[in-house]
């Protein structure tokens, strides 16, 4: 086999199969795609063994298809950003299964980790949400040419904000809520994505799913959904709706609702929120006309 330049899910189980590989790494759009392939069942991964899967946000019900439907048993999750090069935290092979499919893990070696109130600042207890700051021998030096926002990413102490929110619990896991830029503020009711990301995932229908906040004249911001079905489902924004009644907040249900057919994504495969937020709007300003 020859290597793959550029992602492509059915050469990557081709690839799996025929040189008997043990892992296997890659970002949730990676591994959705892969699981989501028509033929599937067709391969034959019984080699694969580890894996990290980084770079982004992973759903819960993608780490468990990828442990029970691709028997990749010591998958790991790695987060992390850039100006932390990259790794803060991540899974052990030998964490219990419900730690590796529901949190980032834990600080790695020689990191520190610690949780702020993004107000003020200040260190929050066990179990409280707040802004994930690090410290340490990863933390960059700084943006290149740019002191000012190397002033506005790492304080005079040396941590390195984040923009992530997240919990950790009193062992030191960490769970990924949000982004602080990506909370919606519907009629002064603060709204994480990722919490209706994650119970939109587990919709039989649904490949993949993500959720933004676009201007509202009446509450501030309204809360949009760009879906992705599995093959040869259908599904209806009235149908979605009527699903979400009674199980998620009445505030946190999508007003918008947009089926696609793929996300636009970074050449990392990372998905593009700006540019969906984008075009929710011009989609809205043709309805309008």
């Amino acid at each position: 086999m020859v290597p793959i330049v550029e992602f492509n899910p059915r050469l990557v189980l081709q690839t799996v199969e025929a040189e008997k590989c043990t892992g296997l790494h890659g970002v949730p759009t990676m591994f959705i795609a892969e699981l989501n392939l028509d033929d599937f069942d067709q391969y034959d991964l019984s080699s694969l063994r580890t894996g990290i899967m980084a770079g982004s946000t992973c759903p819960i019900e993608v780490m468990k298809s990828v442990v029970n439907k691709m028997g990749i048993s010591e998958i790991t999750i790695t987060y992390g950003q850039t100006e932390s090069s990259p790794g803060i935290t991540m899974t052990r092979t030998d964490d219990p299964i419900e730690l590796r499919v529901s949190s980032v893990g834990r600080a790695l070696p020689k990191v520190e980790v610690k949780i702020v109130d993004p107000a003020t600042g200040e260190e929050v207890p066990r179990g409280i949400q707040g802004e994930l700051c690090s410290r340490g021998y990863h933390v960059m030096k700084g943006y290149y040419n740019n002191p000012e926002a190397t002033e506005q990413a790492i304080d005079r102490e040396g941590w390195l904000h984040t923009g992530d929110l997240a919990v950790m619990d009193e062992r030191g896991y960490c769970k990924i809520t949000g982004r602080l830029k990506d909370m919606i503020i519907r009629g002064g009711e603060n709204i994480y994505p990722r919490e209706i990301e994650e119970f939109l995932y587990q919709h039989p229908s649904i490949v993949d799913v993500q959720v933004l906040g676009v201007p509202d004249q009446k509450y501030g911001e309204e809360v949009a959904a760009w879906i992705i079905l599995k093959a040869g489902e259908t599904l209806t924004e009235k149908e979605l709706i009527e699903y979400c009644k009674g199980k998620i907040s009445f505030h946190k249900i999508p007003r918008y609702i947009q089926f696609t057919d793929a996300y636009p994504m970074t050449a990392s495969g990372k998905i593009q929120k700006y540019k969906l937020r984008q075009q929710t709007l011009d989609l809205l300003s043709e309805r309008t006309k």
